[in-house]
């Protein structure tokens, strides 16, 4: 069903893998088409989105329940694709987001365990019929994406800090959804260089926005 005239385009992957600096190359090619584009992240890319990242990241005395985490980033979810992520879409603009629908499925489905009907009950309210267009998603064995992450200076949040079984259930997810959605997805090898991932990216939305 079409309900909009843009384009949705996320990208996906485990801590480390190199989506923040792709997002930003990815933007700096669109610069000169003449389409109006939109960056944004998840969990978060409204106030109250990002008043519940916060909740749902930041390390606290009380756990934070499998369950709880599920319904805290759907909430954030249904708030960012009706107030940002849709309407952008309806004016015709091309939205970029740092994760989406996805990676429920492979952190609260594989890394936590939740069976995928209840994400999928969820992800039907919160999203509402809305479905990335294309998923980049950016791949590298556990060891090599959590060293890289590590080696940033800054503390780890809640989710970072988890083990790396945890990540290692996260990525063979994504893998799976990428094998169920292969119209959909573009598994690109995150430990190739910088500017080769940010060349295939520029090739792949220059197709997807007739620009090729």
């Amino acid at each position: 069903m079409s309900i909009r005239p843009g384009y949705f385009v996320t990208f996906e992957g485990i801590e480390g893998v190199g989506k923040s600096t792709q997002v930003q190359l990815a933007v700096e090619s669109t610069r000169d088409w003449g389409i109006e584009t939109l960056v944004t992240r998840e969990p978060g890319g409204t106030p109250l989105a990002e008043a519940l990242r916060g909740l749902v990241l930041q390390a606290r005395e009380e756990a934070v329940t499998p369950a709880a985490e599920l319904m805290i980033m759907h909430a954030a979810r249904a708030q960012h694709s009706h107030n940002l992520i849709k309407p952008a879409l309806h004016r015709g603009a091309l939205v970029i987001c740092d994760r989406y629908a996805d990676a429920s499925y492979a952190y609260q489905g594989g890394g936590r365990g939740i069976d995928t009907r209840f994400i999928d009950s969820l992800a039907q309210l919160a999203q509402d019929g809305l479905s990335p267009d294309l998923t980049f998603l950016l791949d590298a064995p556990v060891v090599i994406a959590l060293a890289r992450a590590k080696s940033r200076a800054q503390a780890c949040d809640r989710i970072e800090a988890e083990t790396m079984g945890f990540f290692e259930r996260v990525r063979a997810s994504y893998l799976a959804r990428a094998r169920a959605e292969p119209d959909r997805f573009r598994v690109l090898d995150a430990t190739a260089p910088v500017d080769f991932l940010a060349t295939q990216i520029k090739t792949q939305l220059q197709h997807l926005l007739g620009r090729g």
